[in-house]
């Protein structure tokens, strides 16, 4: 029997209501205690990673959040895959770049210890690994020290299990967030907006990229429900 495709809530509609003043590739200034990353450190930090693993051998990104939907790297192949003892979690925090302000700051998605997450899975051209890794870091570290470094997990896909570079959240640095219940999760994430867009839309881009590549996350699922819910009650008056 063919399955019923799910309806999300939150639609391109809700994030429509939740457009920034202004849009703007500019980085706001690094917080205190943070620096603008260099090109020496990101390589630095990429020679450390490359020496970790065997040399020739296949270079994976996991990807759980936004890479999904805007990779920032070349690749050759895609596949889903799954990663065991971390899970998807709104656990970085308070964010005010991009898709937040300081009046409304934002939560973004991490890897956190404990339980599994299915992501995509994204091979690097094997003749252009540095060039790739270089951008990923430059995207994803532009600040230093970084809330979430990068490290590599085993992932399973099929009967293949990978070594996979991915970014999980240090609880240390002083921006991880736990025990926050799920609808304190959705105020934040139904009212933070930024320069480049909103976190109802990088939950609905994440949501809907993975429903379609068949992965159900029921935690961002009720999510999406949940912050829906909310802009519905601003903007449209249903209670």
């Amino acid at each position: 029997m063919r399955q019923t495709k799910r309806q999300m809530r939150l639609t391109e509609r809700h994030v429509a209501y939740l457009q920034p003043p202004h849009t703007t590739e500019i980085l706001p200034p690094p917080p205190e205690g943070m620096h603008e990353a260099t090109i020496e450190e990101h390589l630095a930090t990429l020679d450390g990673l490359l020496a970790q693993r065997e040399q020739g051998s296949e270079i994976w990104i996991f990807a759980y959040g936004s890479l999904i939907w805007r990779p920032a790297c070349d690749f050759v192949e895609m596949r889903t895959g799954l990663v065991r003892g971390w899970h998807r979690a709104f656990c970085l925090g308070w964010n005010n770049r991009h898709r937040a302000s300081p009046e409304n700051p934002g939560l973004m998605l991490a890897l956190d210890r404990g339980g599994a997450c299915k992501g995509v899975l994204y091979r690097l051209p094997p003749d252009a690994i540095e060039a790739n890794l270089v951008k990923l870091l430059e995207r994803e570290m532009a600040w230093l020290p970084s809330a979430f470094p990068p490290r590599w997990v085993k992932a399973k896909s099929g009967e293949r299990t990978v070594t996979a570079l991915t970014f999980c959240i240090d609880r240390h640095s002083g921006r991880y967030v736990s025990g926050l219940p799920v609808n304190a999760i959705a105020d934040v994430l139904a009212k933070a907006v930024g320069t480049r867009g909103s976190m109802a839309e990088y939950l609905f881009a994440t949501v809907q990229h993975l429903e379609e590549m068949g992965i159900h996350d029921p935690h961002l699922w009720q999510l999406q429900h949940l912050v829906a819910e909310r802009i519905e009650a601003v903007f449209e008056g249903k209670a």
